[in-house]
């Protein structure tokens, strides 16, 4: 953290423990997901938490999710770590006048997969055990059990009731990826015809594809297995890649004008059904579409109404914190680091049912900088720090995401621009003025229970 902190930044930051590299720092190759911890692993890994939160951390946070794996396939080391792990963790927090809890759960990660009860009990537990610090849980709809949320919130609701804080962190809108063949993933990269020619450089890409007989060779095969040994992606691509129909039913064209509330009338789907083709017909002559820069919208979570009233009902729960953004860590396959933005588009400006701007901007403010234990900012008030975006809320709009390649080795991520920020002030400082930054780099480490 020290070391961090005497580097340049713009923007403030804080630390978060995470829980799978210190299992594996305390565990080493005894730190795979099926190993249980024992009381020594877990003592140890108390004390490097608690040394972690006295220097200034700000919190521990767990993943017990299918979606997240290793590189080889593997559940990640935490993902299905035990009650007395959890709980002993949890103890490090005890004491401390500060500190949060944060997990993201699929809540089938249990002994018995089939009881949501264990597994909410389980993070429950984990809760009690810090002492009346809070936690954060992950909140969304989700395809296999979409009532399930419903239940996440009516146990949340009835924690508070017996004391325990616990509050729901809630995305913005779908959750999903973005699909298109210079992205991590799309429909074919499992085809075999589409294997031989994907190290091609893209414009080469395209040339093949659009040649008829390669279109009419791949459209006549099936996709091989992504998910298992040696992969890290997760059987929800091979589930979704066996039900071509059904993912085009939720696939949409992301367009210019970017939707991210799009009617079932403009999915690939609903295309297919009006030029006559099949469903994988149309996605394959998407994804051709711009010169093979065609960003396909996919939204897993969130969208099984194809709308996102569930979305607005989740946010507007007293429980609710905007969360979820990803902020960048999935590069080539998702772009949810505009989740604020689009909050203050889509739901405080341009849709018919939102919500108060007002409200809003109290979320993605006072509500996270209380729930965070950040004392000196969250409102515009006399003695607190000047962090402030001046905003043309009127002009505020978001563009398509696009692919660069600005990362080690190559690598690419997608970047999202945007208008209408007039300004954004950290400390009092301007650092963006009108979408380019002045140089300034005011940004410093915020120690969490330290001035």
């Amino acid at each position: 953290m020290s070391a961090l902190d005497a580097r340049p930044h713009v923007i403030d930051f804080a630390a978060m423990v995470p829980h799978d590299p210190v299992r594996v720092f305390v565990m080493g190759d005894r730190a795979v997901a099926d190993e249980e911890a024992t009381p020594d692993d877990i003592s140890r890994m108390a004390a490097l938490v608690r040394e972690a939160l006295e220097a200034g951390a700000v919190g521990f946070s767990t993943g017990r999710t299918d979606n997240h794996r290793a590189a080889d396939g593997s559940h990640t080391p935490a993902a299905v770590a035990k009650r007395a792990e959890l709980t002993g963790i949890a103890g490090a927090f005890r004491g401390l006048g500060h500190g949060v809890l944060q997990a993201v759960s699929d809540f089938d990660m249990t002994e018995d997969r089939s009881l949501f009860d264990g597994e909410f009990d389980l993070l429950e537990a984990m809760a009690q055990a810090a002492d009346g610090h809070p936690l954060s849980l992950s909140l969304l709809q989700r395809q296999r059990d979409s009532e399930q949320w419903r239940r996440i919130v009516a146990r949340a609701e009835a924690a508070n009731e017996k004391g325990l804080e616990i509050r729901l962190q809630v995305g913005a809108r779908g959750i999903g990826i973005l699909l298109g063949l210079d992205a991590t993933f799309h429909p074919f990269i499992g085809f075999p015809s589409y294997k031989a020619i994907s190290e091609l450089p893209l414009g080469d890409r395209v040339a093949r594809m659009r040649d008829p007989a390669f279109k009419a060779q791949v459209l006549t095969e099936k996709s091989e297995s992504l998910a298992g040994d040696g992969s890290a992606i997760p059987p929800l691509a091979d589930q979704l890649l066996a039900n071509i129909d059904f993912v085009s039913m939720n696939l949409y064209r992301l367009g210019d004008d970017v939707c991210y509330e799009p009617d079932k009338s403009a999915s690939l789907y609903a295309a297919a059904l009006g030029a006559g083709v099949t469903p994988l017909d149309a996605v394959y002559d998407a994804l051709l579409e711009r010169d093979g820069r065609e960003l396909l919208y996919f939204p897993i979570y969130n969208y099984m109404e194809h709308s996102l009233d569930v979305v607005r009902e989740m946010l507007v729960n007293p429980l609710a914190l905007p969360g979820l953004s990803d902020g960048g860590a999935h590069v080539g396959t998702t772009c949810d680091a505009s989740f604020p933005t689009f909050m203050l588009t889509h739901w405080a400006r341009d849709r018919d049912e939102g919500i108060p701007l007002g409200r809003v901007v109290q979320m993605m403010t006072a509500d996270t900088a209380d729930f965070m234990g950040f004392r000196d900012r969250g409102r515009v008030a006399v003695g607190l720090r000047a962090d402030l975006n001046v905003i043309d809320h009127a002009a505020l709009r978001l563009h398509r995401p696009r692919l660069v390649r600005d990362l080690p080795a190559g690598g690419k991520r997608l970047l999202q621009d945007v208008d209408g920020y007039r300004a954004t002030l950290v400390a009092g400082t301007v650092v963006n003025r009108d979408g380019k930054l002045t140089g300034a780099t005011p940004g410093r480490l915020v120690r969490g229970g330290q001035s």
